[in-house]
């Protein structure tokens, strides 16, 4: 699949509040999602997939970004 300016769902990058660019776009929830540079789109995927490893980890449990790998959060009793 192609993405294209003329599909994303927002204007201005979601990070930097800048133009959205061609070569920055990625897939979110079903909709093309824009952002200023690929530099802001992989932080934006980044941050996606650490909450995705926390949801299917469970409650009590915390993903480690850029490791892959979930670590159990202290109680705060």
């Amino acid at each position: 699949m192609t993405l294209a300016l003329e599909d994303v769902i927002n204007a201005t990058c979601p990070w930097s509040g800048q133009p959205v660019a061609a070569d920055a776009l990625t897939i979110y929830r079903g909709a093309v999602v824009g952002f200023c540079n690929p530099g802001c789109r992989d932080k934006f995927e980044a941050a996606i997939s650490m909450f995705d490893n926390c949801r299917a980890a469970g409650p009590g449990h915390s993903a480690t970004p850029g490791q892959g790998q979930d670590l159990p959060i202290a109680d705060k009793a």
